[in-house]
């Protein structure tokens, strides 16, 4: 078969292929740096490069392979950031059968993303388990560390399970679904869309702050997030949902700049809390999973709070 008789490449298609090149630039600009300074220590940020490439390569594959495939990748990922999760926040002996409900939420939450049951979705963790856990823990009879153990049980489901099934709650969008559907590419699309403007802000965060970035914005939770990193963050966001709006969603130019702006402050918002847990807690990194990164809530903290307000975005879009 010759290139000219292959088929065209779709718009998601073509985003995947974006983001690969991104990683090859990111490599090629790594090469570099390690020619034009061999004394210097460049481990971590190979670290971080050799992650992203593994990373990239596992959510493109779930993604493109089906439906069923995504979504228990997705539910993996909630399942790791709750069990990262409970591991920094200590928990009581006597809840550990309480725990095992906990976990089941979890196949429980994306079974009504699969069935498309959009009532049990956003009603199961935030009414259900919270009404269902703390009468589990009453039962067991342990009223010592009670209110600590319920709050946080219940804000790490509503952190690691309910926010990050928005994303996958995306993903069941059809090009083909009249009025509904994303004629660009479907759910994988607006995922795609949602995923690397909320990756790739944080990034723009860190060059504008590192670059330009003299007044700090939470000195006291995040020291290294400034007022120049935060406005060319949003700025940046902005112009690559601009960019990426046509190709992967059903967007028009307005409805595009706000995205950026929803994702590029809500993707801040994400960041700086769960800095301040991590402070609270007197930790640098959630964990050791992702080499150069930290753990999965290093990873994902921006994407809690996208996922939920893009999805909602995307719904207001719609009317």
């Amino acid at each position: 078969m010759s290139l000219s008789t292959l088929p065209p490449l779709t718009n998601v298609q073509w985003g995947m292929v974006g983001i690969l090149g991104l990683l090859v630039v990111a490599t090629a600009v790594l090469a570099v740096l390690k020619k034009l300074k061999p004394q210097a220590d460049l481990s971590e940020l190979s670290q971080r490069v050799r992650s992203w490439w593994i990373m990239a390569a596992i959510f493109l594959l779930s993604v493109s392979v089906s439906r069923i495939v995504s979504l228990v990748f997705f539910a993996f990922v909630s399942f790791l950031a709750l069990k990262e999760f409970l591991s920094l926040v200590p928990t009581r002996y006597s809840d550990r059968s309480v725990l095992f409900w906990a976990y089941l939420a979890i196949p429980i939450q994306y079974f009504w993303i699969y069935c498309d049951w959009y009532g049990m979705f956003i009603i199961f963790v935030p009414v259900y388990m919270f009404l269902f856990l703390p009468l589990r823990m009453v039962l067991i009879g342990d009223t010592a560390g009670f209110l600590r153990a319920a709050g946080t049980l219940h804000w790490g489901l509503m952190m690691a399970v309910f926010s990050l099934s928005h994303v996958a709650y995306l993903l069941i969008d059809k090009p083909a679904d009249p009025g509904r559907g994303n004629p660009h590419g479907g759910g994988v699309a607006l995922v795609l869309f949602l995923v690397v403007l909320t990756q790739l802000n944080d990034v723009a965060q860190y060059i504008w702050g590192k670059s330009f970035g003299r007044r700090k914005v939470l000195p006291k939770v995040s020291p290294g997030k400034t007022e120049a990193g935060l406005l060319g963050g949003v700025a940046t966001t902005v112009a690559l949902a601009l960019l990426l709006a046509p190709i992967l969603t059903p967007f028009g130019w307005r409805d595009a700049a706000l995205a950026g702006v929803l994702i590029s402050l809500a993707g801040f918002v994400g960041d700086v809390v769960i800095s301040a847990l991590k402070r609270d807690l007197g930790i640098k990194d959630s964990g050791t999973l992702l080499p150069g990164h930290g753990g999965i809530l290093d990873r994902v903290d921006a994407l809690l709070v996208t996922g939920t307000l893009t999805y909602l975005y995307v719904i207001w879009v719609r009317g």
